[in-house]
């Protein structure tokens, strides 16, 4: 647990479950899971109608501190989510596919 917050390793995330992207616009584009959700986490408070609550939600940042505010405010709020431990960083070395908005090779930043 990242401060508390509950949280999974990447490889324990389910196929096709709902997975949040809490990273800025940039950090997204570079490199992100595909199928991920992006709402960056300065804007959730705001779009937090757009994460379902009927189904867990794994959130994912560069390392795991953002995404370990998000699930907190989220559980808090009544939502079912779960930290990524190690966040993107993670899920790159772990070899997981990943999905770039450009051309280029996708990467983490």
């Amino acid at each position: 647990m990242f401060g508390g917050v509950p949280e999974t390793g990447v490889t324990e995330v389910p196929e096709g479950a709902c997975l949040l992207d809490v990273r800025e616009d940039d950090e997204w584009s570079a490199g992100h899971a595909p199928g991920a959700v992006h709402i960056p986490l300065g804007l959730l408070s705001q779009r937090a109608g757009e994460v379902p609550k009927d189904t867990r939600v794994y959130v994912v940042c560069r390392v795991g501190g953002r995404s370990a505010q998000a699930v907190m405010a989220l559980n808090q709020a009544g939502w079912d989510a779960v930290n990524v431990a190690g966040g993107m960083q993670a899920w790159e070395h772990a070899g997981l596919e990943m999905a770039a908005e450009s051309d280029e090779e996708p990467r983490v930043v």
